[in-house]
């Protein structure tokens, strides 16, 4: 099965990226949108692997505290489009440690240097990004999901099968 470890968002915080897809909709973007479903910020791509107990054990060696996630700008590389985040140090350290977790417990994964972003469109229809305006959203971060990815009719169906929650 194919794998990744993510975080996902409240709605207020959805809410906000959804509104950045549509100022980008309404200048006449077209593309692949992401789904609302599917918004989250990917900490660890593993891909094809079928032993998500030995991901979840990895996590789970992981403790965190809950931090908080600021909407920061947007940005494109490779034919992507995607909302930033402001500076989090715990986001990055946490990171870090998750992913130093996966190789310990030999799990491999994606070792592109982690650059936190979220998804808001693939492939659009014009290379010049249009002025929008995105909102100072915070989210709390309390939970790390282990997901699934698969093809469907519709797209791709992304389907948590793990979580660690922040310790209080």
């Amino acid at each position: 099965m194919r794998l990744f470890i993510a975080i996902g968002f409240d709605d207020e915080f959805v809410d906000a990226l959804i509104g950045v897809q549509d100022q980008i909709w309404d200048a006449g973007i077209d593309g692949n949108y992401t789904k609302e479903e599917n918004l989250h910020l990917t900490l660890a791509f593993i891909g094809e692997c079928g032993d998500s107990d030995r991901v979840l054990d990895a996590m789970r060696s992981v403790p965190f505290s809950q931090f908080d996630l600021t909407l920061d700008g947007i940005g494109a590389f490779d034919g992507v489009w995607w909302a930033g985040l402001g500076g989090s140090d715990e986001l990055s350290k946490y990171a870090a440690r998750l992913r130093r977790a996966l190789a310990a417990a030999n799990v491999p994964f994606d070792k592109k240097r982690f650059s936190p972003h979220i998804t808001l469109i693939r492939q659009p229809s014009r290379p010049a990004m249009p002025e929008v305006e995105v909102p100072a959203v915070t989210t709390a971060v309390k939970k790390i999901s282990l997901m699934r990815s698969d093809r469907g009719r519709n797209g791709v169906i992304y389907t948590e099968i793990g979580s660690v929650c922040a310790k209080e």
